[in-house]
């Protein structure tokens, strides 16, 4: 397995740049076709309503400043990913919402990248909560880059988030790629007995791996604080520079219900996570 297809944000934001860099990066260790997603911020279902002349609107104007906002955002792509030397690549510019435009691409994509939410950034565009909407809402892993600090490399140390659940061993599976080139790969569960005992699954697990060239090692831990922030500690304290976990919760009517230790680690995260639904 690896990514043969990868589909980053392409937007205007302040850390755009820092996010197309490390996704033009990942393209080249991978060879893999980049596609950066530049889209107006305009759900598409405006387009299609019936009876409404966007020629003769009076959101024209506006419909046609978040064209030409996307349009920068392609050009801005290509000029990054050129200069990094990505042999693969095409902009696409998109009449849609950031979330339903990501979603849709990502279905013929093998990965896609993401920013972390910046607090301190206001929300003009309305992507505040756009990780949380697209992790959920795809079927593909999401590689989540942390709005703070340089994260330009992923061969250092893997940690994986494990709890038995489907989320978690989606994300083992799709994670392989990137835990093939870490130098040391480990397995955690907090608190085993509670959902099921790593011990008795450790030796599948590492055959498993062993078996795609990935050397691990698996260890279960107790916890004093909660699974989020004991994840995001250790992380810290074995200086990972990739985190890969399950992510957990559902959407209701465009409402996010994001389950705690997802959202704990979305908020807080220090180092570039890969979360599978």
């Amino acid at each position: 397995m690896s990514y043969k297809t990868i589909l980053v944000h392409a937007d205007r934001s302040e850390h755009a740049p820092g996010r197309i860099r490390f996704a033009a990066a990942l393209a080249n260790s991978e060879d893999a076709h980049l596609i950066g997603a530049a889209v107006t911020g305009v759900s598409r279902f405006l387009y299609q309503e019936a009876g409404l002349d966007i020629e003769q609107s009076v959101v024209t104007g506006y419909l046609q400043r978040m064209d030409e906002v996307a349009r920068q955002g392609a050009e801005q792509f290509v000029t990054l990913v050129r200069a990094a030397g990505v042999r693969s690549f095409e902009p696409r510019t998109v009449a849609d919402d950031a979330e339903g435009a990501l979603v849709r691409l990502s279905r013929f994509a093998d990965l896609i990248v993401l920013s972390q939410t910046d607090p301190k950034q206001p929300d003009t565009d309305g992507t505040r909560g756009l990780p949380e909407y697209v992790v959920l809402g795809t079927a593909r892993p999401v590689l989540l880059v942390p709005h703070a600090g340089e994260h330009g490399r992923l061969d250092g140390k893997a940690l994986v988030a494990w709890d038995g659940s489907l989320a978690a061993t989606r994300a083992l599976a799709q994670a392989l790629p990137l835990l093939r080139r870490a130098s040391a790969v480990l397995v955690v569960q907090f608190n085993p007995g509670i959902q099921v005992d790593l011990a008795l699954q450790g030796a599948d697990m590492l055959a498993w791996l062993g078996r795609h060239g990935i050397n691990a090692t698996v260890e279960a831990l107790p916890r004093a604080i909660d699974t989020g922030n004991a994840l995001l500690s250790l992380a810290a304290d074995r200086q990972a520079s990739l985190l890969v976990m399950g992510a957990y919760g559902h959407t209701r009517f465009r409402e996010l219900i994001v389950g705690g230790v997802t959202k704990t680690v979305l908020e807080n995260m220090t180092v570039p996570v890969l979360m599978a639904h």
